[in-house]
Order: C-alpha cells, then sequence, then structure tokens
C-alpha cells in the first residue's frame, strides 16, 4: 500500500504585478480664445407726440354771467369775455376759443450695433503648430 506522504501534491503558487507609468508628451495643445462680434440691428419703437390745433370761434353774444370753461369731447372750450359799456353793464361773449389735442403716432427706426463674445476653441498638434480642430461657442450669445 503506497504511503500516505506520497499522496500529497505541490502546488506551486504565481503572483503577478502591475505598474503604471505615466509619460507626459506635449504632442496637442488647447487654445482658447474669445472674440467679439458685432451685429448690425434696427430697433423700432411706436413714439407717439400731441399737439394742440386752436381755433377761434366768434360768438357775440349777450350773456347774464361768465360761462364756465367746458370740454365738449376732444375738445375744451375757453369763453373770452369783453365788458362793453352802456346805460347799463351788459355782458357779451365775444368769442370761443376750442382747444383740439391732436395726438399723432408714428413709427420710429434706430439702427444700432450690438456687440456679443463667442469663445473660440482651438485643438493644435504641437509639433508641427497645425490646428486640427477648431469650436465657436454660441450657445447664450442670442442677441
Amino acid at each position: 500500500m503506497p504511503d500516505a506522504a506520497d499522496d500529497l501534491s505541490t502546488i506551486a503558487l504565481a503572483r503577478e504585478s502591475a505598474r503604471i507609468r505615466v509619460r507626459r508628451t506635449d504632442q496637442r495643445r488647447v487654445v482658447v480664445r474669445t472674440e467679439t462680434r458685432e451685429e448690425s440691428l434696427t430697433l423700432t419703437a411706436d413714439l407717439e407726440a400731441a399737439r394742440v390745433e386752436v381755433t377761434r370761434v366768434p360768438v357775440g353774444r349777450d350773456v347774464e354771467a361768465v360761462p364756465e370753461i367746458r370740454v365738449e369731447g376732444d375738445v375744451t372750450i375757453l369763453p373770452v369775455m369783453e365788458e362793453r359799456l352802456v346805460v347799463t353793464r351788459q355782458l357779451v361773449l365775444k368769442e370761443e376759443i376750442h382747444v383740439r389735442r391732436v395726438t399723432e403716432r408714428r413709427r420710429a427706426e434706430v439702427p444700432v450695433t450690438q456687440r456679443h463674445e463667442v469663445a473660440v476653441v482651438e485643438r493644435i498638434d504641437a509639433p508641427t503648430g497645425q490646428i486640427l480642430s477648431q469650436e465657436t461657442s454660441t450657445e447664450g450669445n442670442e442677441p
């Protein structure tokens, strides 16, 4: 019968090892620069102006008291009085001044130049100096 010691087998153990080495190479560069761009725009605005038209309206009517200033539609009427001496004192409405407010609208256009910056990213091959790619940002630069 074989011996029990002969049945034991030997297992050889192996171990692997790894090393990481970092080697720096200057093969490519990235350049970021900003450019200011101009865009010509025409801004439009509605403008409003007011003016008055004055019309003198002769009346020549005798009145007992001074009439009040009154408004009829868009016309303000201002009485102009004259005192005439007769045997008795008498008020005569000589004329009325009609003041009308006229509103005019017109569109005004003003040319302006609006500037905004964009970022330009260039990837450059370091040994040759050749531009490999170029990207221009447009996000957030809407006029």
